[in-house]
């Protein structure tokens, strides 16, 4: 056993496997969700509302394995795609509601130039680095290093540990994610890191939700704080330019429903097959979360609010899924059959001195926080 199963087993352990919140009647569980082939346990921590709303949360990617919110009749269902045990997170896994890095989203041709070095990485998406490489961070078991229980919320700390060269990064870089539920259905993800040497960071949560709990996303109305987007190549690189959503199928800036215009006639909704682009969002500074995104299902009534500290959103719909995926319960999973909302710097940020900086450099501090809070059209009107 290595020291980050050791470590949790400690914490498990210490936890009793289940604690509760007198103050807020909200509590943690702990369980073991399975083994990796080398041996290693993966835990899986349930946070619980005191009316049943469920996050359960897999030291395996640090991965959201299933969000059980409620619907405008106070029924509740799971909101995000995934699988039904740690299998199906090893096999067929288009990142399903994990942790990515140490860079997420795309790196042009798999290479960087940092302080007159360049840096070879993994092409493992058509000629372009994606989403960490070949082992990112979803493909790790990080180490459950602690847990948060205060009045009105409760969490867990993960921890990875990314060694000097890994996938080709330099440094030594240190993640800690910290998940923590709220009696009111909100999901906040806080990241943090440091290194040892320069190096790019870009961390993402890419959790694909359906907030209908089955079927397709193409109704879903969706609101985007953006009026400007980046467009992209046909192999999804970032040609440089910042475009103006305006005339565009990319104008969220007031509710749409995601199949209105997925299928125009418009080049970059056909070099991404859908909606796989990066939104430029209209506020945003160090330390603020701000307003990102809402989206909103008709059929269950349920919203989705995302607020974040990062300057951009991926939106993307799900394209690439092609029915080759069996998930929860028997389902397949089609084109369409989620959406993610990936709060990050901009794709390929380390080749474009135009785009904000994702270069970490030691003695500086990696934080940024995304939101996902939910409510239902009931409690709107």
């Amino acid at each position: 056993m290595d020291c980050r199963s050791i470590l949790s087993a400690l914490l498990i352990a210490m936890a009793g496997l289940s604690c509760t919140s007198a103050d807020s009647l909200m509590s943690i569980s702990t369980s073991v969700y399975g083994y990796l082939p080398n041996g290693d346990e993966v835990t899986m921590a349930t946070l619980r509302t005191a009316d049943g709303a469920e996050a359960n949360i897999i030291t395996y990617g640090a991965t959201v394995v299933s969000l059980r919110m409620p619907n405008r009749d106070g029924d509740l269902g799971d909101v995000v795609l995934g699988h039904d045990s740690l299998a199906g997170y090893l096999s067929a896994n288009p990142y399903f509601g994990s942790i990515v890095g140490r860079y997420g989203n795309r790196i042009a041709n798999g290479q960087f130039t940092l302080d007159d070095s360049t840096y070879m990485l993994a092409r493992n998406n058509g000629p372009n680095h994606l989403h960490g490489g070949i082992k990112g961070f979803d493909k790790a078991n990080w180490a459950l290093a602690g847990t948060i229980e205060e009045p009105g919320r409760v969490g867990i700390q993960l921890r990875y540990v990314s060694v000097d060269g890994e996938e080709g990064y330099p440094g030594e870089l240190t993640v800690d994610v910290t998940y923590v539920l709220t009696e009111d259905h909100a999901l906040s993800v806080d990241y943090a890191a440091s290194t040892t040497k320069a190096t790019p960071v870009n961390l993402t949560q890419h959790t694909y939700f359906n907030l209908a709990g089955g079927g397709d996303i193409l109704a879903h109305e969706v609101t985007l704080a953006a009026s400007h987007f980046t467009p992209v190549d046909s192999t999804l690189i970032p040609t440089g330019e910042i475009r103006s959503v305006i005339d565009t199928p990319f104008d969220f800036r007031q509710a749409f429903a995601i199949g209105a215009r997925i299928d125009e006639d418009d080049q970059q909704l056909a070099f991404g097959n859908g909606y796989d682009h990066n939104f430029v969002l209209d506020q945003a500074g160090p330390g603020d979360t701000l307003q990102a995104a809402t989206v909103y299902d008709p059929q269950s009534g349920r919203i989705m609010d995302v607020r974040t500290t990062e300057p951009g959103v991926q939106f993307y719909t799900g394209n690439f899924l092609d029915g080759s995926i069996t998930g929860k319960g028997g389902r397949t999973y089609g084109r369409n059959s989620g959406f993610c909302l990936e709060t990050q710097h901009y794709p390929d940020s380390p080749n474009q001195s135009s785009f904000p900086s994702t270069i970490l450099r030691p003695g500086d501090r990696y934080a940024t926080r995304t939101v996902f809070a939910f409510r239902t059209d009931a409690e709107a009107h």
